[in-house]
């Protein structure tokens, strides 16, 4: 006997699950928690399935019907009602993943990933420039969809602000997080290849940097007469001796600083590079540690700031020391004491390798990297003393 919306309102729970059948296959499953369930009954492929049609109330006994007569439609043409409403179901859960596969996402994920190894600040800089430059235009646009010119535009916006080294490192960024998510299935192409070729050329800035070996006595004498923060004066002494990135030496702590043995361990977490780097120290630098300690040992910081001790120096001091001096930025930076360095020790004929491995650039091959830091260690340790000694002869009017 076919089933009413009376009769369904007053079937109670069992301590077992029973059945009410309205007919065609079609019935009422009655569960011991009172959920009642749709099912239907039927035959495909010579064997007995069931269909689960919905639960009641959400689906009246009209509408079960309905779906019974749909699923009877598909049995006459051949077509399993189970199997199609399986095939229903991916697509929609394929649907919704690729909605939910936007560039923002696959960028975020791709950042949590690749990125851990990467200095705080810099990963930070990466994260402002996705989330002010990029996010805004292309972020929730699903990478189902996403095309070369889409990502351009995006682009665009920060080209014609005049940033073009910014615009060529987000192509660069959109590059590396559209083949992660080639390569993590997530879409077919990298539609990122080859951007940076429809932006203009980066003009190539040169830090400013003294290389003349008489300007350069010109130099360590203004920088040994200046009197001012102390903090300032012996960074400046010390700079071009270890020719280390400003902020590697700005930020040193004292546990670093090995007088005994003669090195200064800067830690992988300070390193652009992010692995420790050993500076082999001349005695010179020996004695301008051991000088300083005396003032600044009972602190974190062995150049900490003349507003507050909890902080290193910033590069403003170091530069408006150099700017005291006559120097301005046409004609010396801080960066350019790492020029200086490389430039001279090349003309010296040091080998290029021990330069580069004291300079702490990378080597592509990391294994080959760490090798080659190891074996040239001496050399560098050589180099350096040579290197002390060159430059006070500079600084005394010699050759």
């Amino acid at each position: 006997m076919p089933l009413t919306d009376t009769a369904i309102k007053a079937f109670k729970s069992k301590d077992k699950s029973y059945r009410e059948f309205d007919g065609s296959g079609l019935y009422l499953e009655i569960a011991p928690s009172g959920g009642k369930w749709w099912r239907l009954k039927y035959r495909f492929g010579g064997k007995e399935k069931r269909i689960s049609l919905g639960t009641y109330p959400a689906i009246g006994l009209k509408d079960a019907r309905q779906r019974r007569d749909e699923a009877k439609t598909m049995l006459a043409k051949g077509i399993d009602p189970g199997e199609q409403k399986k095939v229903i179901k991916a697509e929609a859960v394929a649907t919704a993943k690729d909605e939910a596969l936007t560039f923002e996402a696959a960028a975020r994920e791709w950042y949590a990933k690749k990125t851990v190894a990467l200095t705080d600040g810099y990963r930070k800089q990466l994260m402002a420039r996705l989330e002010n430059l990029l996010f805004p235009y292309i972020g929730k646009m699903r990478l189902s969809v996403l095309e070369p010119a889409d990502i351009l535009r995006a682009i665009r916006h920060t080209e014609e602000r005049g940033h073009i080294e910014t615009a060529h490192r987000l192509a660069q960024i959109s590059g590396q997080i559209c083949r992660y998510a080639r390569l993590g299935g997530y879409t077919k192409y990298d539609v990122a290849s080859r951007l940076s070729e429809a932006l203009p050329p980066i003009q190539t800035k040169h830090f400013a940097a003294i290389t003349d070996p008489v300007e350069i006595g010109h130099l360590l004498r203004a920088i040994e007469d200046y009197h001012g923060d102390v903090s300032v004066a012996y960074v400046l002494r010390i700079m071009p001796y270890v020719f280390v990135r400003s902020g590697e030496l700005r930020a040193a702590e004292w546990p670093e600083i090995h007088l005994e043995a003669a090195e200064w361990i800067i830690p992988a977490g300070r390193m652009k590079m992010r692995r420790p780097h050993v500076v082999p120290l001349a005695r010179q630098v020996v004695k301008l540690f051991a000088e300083l300690k005396l003032i600044t040992g009972a602190g974190r910081y062995i150049f900490p700031s003349p507003f507050s001790a909890g902080r290193c120096i910033s590069d403003v001091g170091i530069l408006n020391a150099l700017r005291r001096m006559g120097y301005n930025k046409g004609k010396m930076t801080i960066h350019g004491f790492r020029t200086m360095a490389s430039t001279l020790l090349n003309e010296l004929k040091y080998r290029p390798d021990v330069i580069e491995a004291q300079l702490s650039h990378g080597e592509k091959n990391a294994i080959r990297d760490a090798y080659n830091r190891a074996e040239y260690l001496q050399e560098r340790r050589q180099m350096m003393e040579e290197w002390a000694n060159y430059l006070d002869r500079l600084r005394n009017n010699g050759n």
